[in-house]
């Protein structure tokens, strides 16, 4: 069984769209949380008729992301923002996935939506870097065994980075499935700062996590730049 959690904040404009996408699949079976952080806008009375679950839990993603995993019955959690829309049969192709590659944890490649022709650059060098580095960011869907995210720690409890701080553990066991199947993107958080600014604000945050700064910092670099995300 596959459970989805979907940590959110404030997304009353988006979660209806997140979760009537995701109807089909809770057809077949897959389970659906929503986690929200406090708040203060129609998010939870909006998603409450849309999902298997809406639970509160502590603001930030690695708490209500790890909080969700705690309340999943499945086999395998997969990690979905509020503003990213999984491929057609995505439960298919994770557990064939799995199942053929004998993997434990994997994710999509992405597609940026958005009016910028810069935006396609942008997701290319995202799907070639995690290729790469077999790093994995909250924007590709993380999926994940219940097994192998126990062994991992969970999610270490930190305001940034938590995506990049826990597929560094996952991968002590072993590589991740690349599903090239891309999942969509909004590219409101480029757009609304600048394309390039934003790619160099990450690469900037990145950079100085990797050298050891203090991921406290690093949010309070971050969360001016996207007010509405967690």
């Amino acid at each position: 069984m596959l459970s989805i959690i979907i940590p959110c904040l404030n997304e009353a404009d988006n979660i209806a769209d997140a979760l009537n996408a995701l109807a089909p699949l809770r057809v077949r079976g897959v389970e659906v949380i929503v986690v929200d952080g406090g708040s203060s806008d129609a998010t939870v009375s909006q998603a409450r008729p849309l999902a298997d679950q809406v639970i509160t839990a502590t603001r930030g993603r690695a708490m209500q992301m790890n909080a969700g995993a705690a309340q999943a019955h499945g086999d395998v959690l997969l990690f979905l923002h509020a503003d990213c829309r999984l491929p057609e049969r995505a439960d298919g192709l994770i557990t064939d996935g799995m199942n053929r590659a004998h993997k434990t944890w994997g994710r999509f490649d992405v597609a940026l939506t958005g009016t910028s022709a810069m935006l396609g650059k942008v997701a290319t060098l995202m799907n070639w870097r995690s290729r790469l580095t077999g790093v994995s960011t909250g924007d590709q869907g993380l999926f994940v065994t219940r097994t192998l995210f126990e062994a991992a720690g969970r999610f270490p409890q930190i305001p940034l980075m938590e995506d990049v701080a826990i597929t560094k553990s996952l991968k002590r066991y072993g590589a991740p499935l690349n599903l090239r199947h891309r999942m969509t993107v909004s590219g409101r958080r480029w757009e609304k700062h600048g394309v390039l600014r934003t790619i160099l604000l990450m690469w900037r945050l990145r950079l100085q996590y990797w050298l050891g700064a203090d991921p406290g910092k690093l949010a309070r670099i971050y969360t001016p730049h996207v007010p509405n995300k967690l």
